[in-house]
């Protein structure tokens, strides 16, 4: 996956549509939950074992991608307007994160 390339084709989407008013860092990072949430709502009432094997279903499956797509594409914005580099981000994440949970 190509994160530049997806944030200059997000750029693209949003200027063609004249929505960079509205892409403000506050308004990307509000609309990144309520995508969140609408992932979440998929799972919500179903037990670990049936969370497992909701995408078991091809239409289930689809509207579970549709959510997990919503999520990356709102966070990849949020990432661009913000400045922040995403792989260096999450490769320094990872080492902190090795640090704090050492393994057993």
């Amino acid at each position: 996956m190509d994160v530049k390339a997806l944030q200059r084709q997000l750029r693209d989407f949003a200027a063609a549509r004249d929505w960079q008013p509205y892409h403000s860092p506050k308004n990307l990072a509000m609309a990144l939950m309520v995508e969140a949430a609408e992932l979440l709502e998929l799972f919500q009432w179903l037990t670990p074992q049936e969370s497992r094997h909701l995408t078991d279903n091809a239409a289930d499956k689809e509207r579970v991608a549709d959510e997990i797509a919503d999520v990356l594409l709102y966070l990849l914005q949020l990432a661009d307007h913000t400045g922040v580099d995403l792989e260096q981000a999450v490769a320094a994440k990872l080492v902190k994160n090795s640090a704090k949970h050492p393994p057993k």
